[in-house]
C-alpha cells in the first residue's frame, strides 16, 4: 500500500513538473508570437504602396536625416526649373515664377523684380523666346546649417532662328520649414544669388 502511495506521489510530482513546463512553454510561445507580431507591424509601416497606372509599386519609408542631401538637391532643381523654365506666354511665366517663389525667400523675389523691371520677361514674350534649363550638378556643404549649395546648370534661349546656350552658376543656403503642397521637401532657399550667367555658344537654325 505504501509503495502504491509512493508511486502515486511520484506520478503527481511528474504531472506537476510537466504542467509547469507546459505552462512555461505556452508563455514563451505567446511572448514570442506577440513580439513577432509587433515586429511585423513595425516592418509593414515602413512599406508604402503607391498605385500608378493600375499597378501597385512598393516604396520604403525612411528617416528624413537619411535623405536630406537627396531632398535638398531635388528642392534646388525644382526651384531652378520653375524659375528659369519660361515660354512666351505671360500666364506660363507667372505660374512658374509663383511656384518657384514658394521655395525661396525674398532674395528670389528681388531677383524676379529686377528681371521684370529690366524688361526681361517682356522681351521673351515679344520675341517669342522659350527658355529651358538643365541642372548639371548641385554641390552641398552639409557640415553647416543653414545648408550651403552651389548649383551648376545649362540654360538655353530658343528662338525661331537660333538657340543660345548659357552657363549658369548660382549659390545659396537652405533652412528647414514645414512641408506643404507648395513646398513638398520642407526647405527654404535663402540668400540666393547668381554667380555666373554667360553665353557659351549660339546655334543657328
Amino acid at each position: 500500500m505504501f509503495t502504491q502511495l509512493k508511486n502515486i506521489d511520484t506520478a503527481f510530482k511528474h504531472i506537476k513538473l510537466f504542467s509547469y513546463l507546459l505552462i512555461a512553454a505556452c508563455v514563451a510561445i505567446s511572448c514570442f508570437a506577440i513580439y513577432k507580431s509587433y515586429q511585423s507591424s513595425a516592418s509593414d509601416k515602413n512599406h508604402i504602396y503607391i498605385l500608378a497606372n493600375g499597378k501597385a509599386l512598393e516604396a520604403f519609408a525612411a528617416d528624413r536625416k537619411d535623405n536630406i542631401p537627396v531632398e535638398i538637391r531635388d528642392h534646388v532643381k525644382m526651384f531652378h526649373h520653375d524659375f528659369f523654365t519660361l515660354d512666351p506666354d505671360e500666364k506660363v511665366v507667372q505660374a512658374n515664377i509663383t511656384k518657384a517663389l514658394y521655395l525661396a525667400d525674398g532674395s528670389a523675389k528681388t531677383a524676379y523684380n529686377n528681371l521684370k523691371e529690366s524688361g526681361y520677361y517682356t522681351n521673351l514674350i515679344s520675341g517669342n523666346i522659350s527658355q529651358q534649363i538643365e541642372v548639371d550638378s548641385v554641390a552641398l556643404d552639409m557640415n553647416q546649417y543653414p545648408y550651403y549649395f552651389k548649383c551648376f546648370a545649362t540654360e538655353k534661349l530658343i528662338r525661331s532662328t537660333s538657340t543660345v546656350t548659357r552657363s549658369l552658376v548660382t549659390q545659396g543656403y537652405l533652412r528647414n520649414v514645414s512641408r506643404s503642397d507648395n513646398n513638398p521637401h520642407g526647405f527654404l532657399i535663402e540668400k540666393w544669388e547668381t554667380l555666373e550667367n554667360k553665353d557659351l555658344n549660339t546655334t543657328n537654325k
